[in-house]
């Protein structure tokens, strides 16, 4: 069971998600992953195009989009638990509830609901 200050850390992720352009999201991954891994996240092969994202030349694919958003939410909300240091190095570290993936991978893979469950568990001291 969640407490009051976890729910409110997911709260204040899922706000802060809704509440940002796609640009803004795309240049947060950008400078916490660098291009090469917000590319992967976003399931593009051409990181160069997560740069014209930022300047927001242009926007991604609706399922890009959904994986850069699931990507800045979960950083989120491991950095209002713990901090920014935590979150970057939580996202790219294997994962024992992600099967050993990365979070990162997880999301590139689509499997949004594992990467979440995986966030709320270890903010919660379970791993």
């Amino acid at each position: 069971m969640q407490t009051q200050r976890e729910l409110a850390a997911e709260v204040r992720a899922h706000r802060d998600t809704a509440e940002q352009t796609t640009a803004y999201v795309a240049r947060f991954l950008q400078d916490n992953f660098g291009r090469r891994v917000t590319a992967l996240v976003a399931g593009i092969e051409d990181p160069k195009q997560v740069g014209k994202w930022c300047k927001a030349d242009n926007a991604p694919r609706i399922d890009s989009e959904l994986r850069l958003r699931t990507a800045y939410q979960v950083f989120k909300l491991i950095e209002n638990g713990e901090n920014a240091h935590v979150a970057r190095a939580w996202m790219i570290g294997m994962n024992p509830q992600l099967e050993d993936d990365a979070p990162v991978q997880a999301i590139a893979d689509d499997r949004f609901k594992d990467v979440m469950a995986a966030a709320r568990s270890y903010l919660q001291g379970d791993l």
